[in-house]
């Protein structure tokens, strides 16, 4: 709240309309149209929070000026080293200004990056009145990276036709199709008495946990998959003999396939108690977000623009499917259809994550070209 607080103190200095900030922590703002023209309402988004996979506090950044292609010490004294020989990406960026930590934290341009970008374009906008645009909605919201960021986003009252988070990675990408999400717990009930006089009696809850991981085929795990593939992927594991808990994420792009993954989860169960020949293990299985591609699909003007935009900035647009959430998904089912934009970063939720300053300029001016592009269509 403190961080949403300075930002509405710095959107009110530049003079924006309907500035609020809610008990939950949403912050909205306008900036009014230039034109009497009748022009669609349309929303730039980005997340407040930063990933809870590694600290975001007293993070210390620093730029790297005219990147050569070479290893970056990020803390030479604990040999921290951002290396293009472990993120090859690295070399798409040489002669560019980096962004890049001190190796103890995460940077945050997840999605700091995507405030930043939308604050300057409207800052862009207001000093350029030449560039005609509509009415145009500013949203900041929390808890993105627990994938509650759009729960209580109040979509009638922020009142746009469409819009974009930005949110994305590597420059130019466009994101409308994302992976269709589930959360899965599965608990194990052993049964714990003696270890030495255990023989015939003991179920340890432990190993039951072991035996359901092993079950699920290592070739549909995060480690081997990639582009549309879908995967399971064990988050958690706690216990003790008595009693074990594991986490799962489920994830794939294709509803029907989604389907069969989250079923193959109470087989695993069926299978482990008939091993057993009791009820040994029980399993909850639930949605947390869908893939947004059918919501966008019939409305497909919103990315032509964006791409258009993207171009018009001096990328090129790379169409992809987000291997993972976004805001945008729930908010497109909430009647808010609302495809992701790149935001520059790379290596999120790391301590190796860094941001290309060229990127960042790149993306602000893509918002810019949309609003500007709307108006013009």
């Amino acid at each position: 709240m403190t961080f949403a607080s300075a930002l509405k103190n710095e959107l009110l200095e530049m003079g924006l309309e309907d500035v609020s900030l809610d008990d939950n922590g949403y912050l909205f703002a306008t900036l009014p149209s230039n034109t009497e023209r009748d022009i669609p309402t349309i929303g730039f988004i980005a997340h407040l929070d930063t990933s809870p996979d590694m600290s975001g506090k007293n993070v210390n950044p620093r730029i790297v000026k005219n990147y050569q292609g070479e290893d970056i010490p990020l803390c030479a004294e604990e040999d921290i080293i951002l290396s293009p020989s472990q993120f090859p990406e690295l070399k798409d960026h040489i002669g560019e200004d980096l962004i890049v930590t001190d190796g103890h934290t995460l940077l945050g341009a997840d999605d700091k990056a995507g405030i930043a970008e939308i604050v300057s374009a409207i800052e862009y906008l207001q000093k350029h009145p030449e560039i005609k645009h509509g009415k145009i909605r500013i949203g900041f919201n929390p808890d993105e990276e627990i994938g509650l960021g759009a729960h209580k986003f109040d979509v009638k009252r922020f009142g746009c036709d469409w819009a974009y988070t930005m949110d994305g990675s590597e420059v130019g990408e466009i994101e409308y199709e994302n992976f269709n999400a589930a959360a899965a717990t599965i608990t194990i009930q052993g049964r714990n008495v003696h270890p030495g006089y255990a023989k015939g009696k003991m179920l340890n809850a432990i190993r039951l946990a072991a035996e359901v991981v092993a079950d699920f085929p290592m070739q549909e795990s995060p480690e081997q998959t990639e582009g549309y593939e879908g995967f399971y992927h064990p988050t958690s594991i706690s216990g003790t003999v008595d009693k074990a808990t594991i986490s799962f994420i489920i994830r794939d792009h294709d509803h029907d396939t989604f389907e069969k993954r989250k079923d193959f989860i109470q087989t695993v169960v069926n299978n482990l108690n008939e091993k057993y020949e009791e009820i040994v293990a029980s399993a909850e299985v639930r949605n947390q977000y869908a893939n947004m591609r059918e919501v966008i699909e019939p409305i497909m003007y919103v990315i032509d623009i964006a791409c258009e935009a993207v171009r018009r900035a001096g990328a090129e647009p790379k169409i992809k499917a987000i291997r993972g959430g976004t805001d945008g998904a729930q908010l497109s089912f909430m009647e808010l259809p609302c495809p992701n934009i790149f935001a520059g970063g790379l290596n999120f939720h790391s301590r190796y994550e860094y941001v290309p300053v060229q990127s960042m300029q790149k993306a602000m001016m893509t918002i810019v070209h949309i609003a500007e592009l709307v108006a013009q269509q």
